[in-house]
């Protein structure tokens, strides 16, 4: 997911988007490396040394990795899990609606 991710980032650098992931690996030095090979340069919190059973994914109710949410610019979750064609479409229609309330 890493190559779309930083294209999606790329694409929309000038646009009112933001990408925020939540890591699950176990151990953090051993992430920190990761990201750095990667390229994420979009914020992405660890969501703690119990993976996938972290506080991150409790409190979303994430069930299965990756679990994608796609939230307006009012922070109302518009779209879950959507992939690619889907996904793209959905992020444009949403900065397009965030570019007209300017």
């Amino acid at each position: 997911m890493y190559p779309h991710e930083r294209s999606l980032v790329k694409k929309l650098a000038d646009k009112p988007f933001a990408l925020v992931g939540v890591n699950s690996d176990r151990d953090l030095q051993e992430l920190k490396p990761v990201l750095e090979s990667e390229h994420i340069t979009w914020r992405s919190f660890w969501n703690g040394p119990q993976g996938t059973g972290g506080p991150i994914a409790a409190e979303w109710g994430v069930q299965s990795w990756p679990t994608l949410y796609i939230i307006d610019q009012k922070g109302i979750i518009r779209h879950k899990n959507l992939r690619g064609e889907a996904m793209e479409e959905a992020i444009d229609k949403l900065v397009a609606e965030a570019e007209a309330k300017k």
